[in-house]
């Protein structure tokens, strides 16, 4: 049939079946080159920021101790943080590689990009401004990270919810209260970040006293036990510097208010502050120092 016989043009034949193929097949394997490249880069680099330590300037006697690589929470905590890290600058490799690719093939298949590129731009726009609280969580989550605002055992305060980190994402943060509750806070919505728990902390102990008793004797009382405490095996590298007797912090209704503060690794304020507390109640009770105390009786009538 004439009219059915038909040919390529001159060179045609040669464009489709050999050249275009062999430039798509090009093009394909200089994008998967360059996406192996660069993960092994990442790979390489999250690595290198797993193994790493703290600046020198921070490994000083004992704190050095608890920061450097050689506490396991802290180790566990960069290499999450840097895996996070490199699995995200992998997906934005991937993404990056395969758009070019694949504009670069519709182009060798003489397809005009032009039109396709203006409307992924238009598309972007109003996905951006459709998702704008999505892309608010990833942007706050991708600079959480970076910069180490908090991470996976912390403790922290972050404004309506409070509590130890269990799970940081690039969307949302879940962590638990001190009651058992588990919050999850979008990271679009946090507004400010209290660590507890980063590097080192503090034990600060205001302890009231009788007007009655000699305050002298009583802040020699709280130096002695304080630095007991410093001194015990049991808290070696837990209570980071000799403790401090701050002094009187203030005069209320029941007596003189009395400060001690000691320096402890992260998270461990806490315990260091209940042994304390017993060491000093005992003490007390031995010396004959009064702790006053408050009653306040309610008339809360009959039912």
């Amino acid at each position: 049939m004439r009219g059915l016989d038909w040919k390529l043009p001159e060179g045609a034949a040669w464009d489709w079946f050999v050249a275009t193929p062999g430039a798509v097949a090009l093009i394909v394997a200089v994008g998967l080159l360059f996406r192996w490249l660069v993960c092994r880069a990442i790979d390489r680099l999250v690595d290198r920021t797993t193994r790493g330590t703290v600046p020198g300037v921070l490994a000083d006697t004992r704190v050095g101790t608890v920061l450097q690589g050689l506490d396991p929470a802290a180790t566990a905590r960069r290499r999450q943080r840097a895996q996070t890290m490199g699995s995200l600058l992998k997906s934005i490799t991937t993404m990056v590689v395969l758009a070019i690719v694949v504009v670069t093939v519709l182009a060798r298949f003489g397809i005009p990009v032009a039109p396709i590129l203006a409307s992924a731009g238009v598309l972007g726009v109003a996905l951006g401004f459709g998702a704008q609280n999505l892309v608010k969580d990833f942007l706050a989550g991708i600079f959480m990270v970076l910069e180490d605002q908090y991470g996976v055992g912390d403790s922290v305060d972050l404004g309506e919810a409070s509590g130890s980190v269990e799970a940081v994402g690039l969307r949302v943060t879940r962590l638990r209260d001190v009651n058992g509750t588990v919050w999850y806070v979008r990271n679009g919505e946090i507004l400010r970040v209290g660590n507890q728990s980063q590097n080192w902390a503090r034990t600060v102990l205001d302890i009231t006293v009788g007007y009655e008793s000699d305050l002298d004797e009583v802040e020699k009382i709280l130096a002695e036990e304080a630095h007991a405490i410093y001194e015990d095996e049991k808290f070696s590298g837990i209570v980071l510097e000799d403790p401090e007797v701050w002094g009187v912090e203030r005069f209320d209704k029941d007596g003189a208010v009395i400060r001690v503060v000691l320096k402890t690794a992260p998270s461990q304020q806490w315990g260091v502050a209940r042994s304390l507390r017993q060491r000093i109640k005992a003490r007390f009770d031995a010396e004959g120092i009064r702790i006053p105390t408050s009653f306040t009786t309610t008339d809360r009538g009959q039912v």
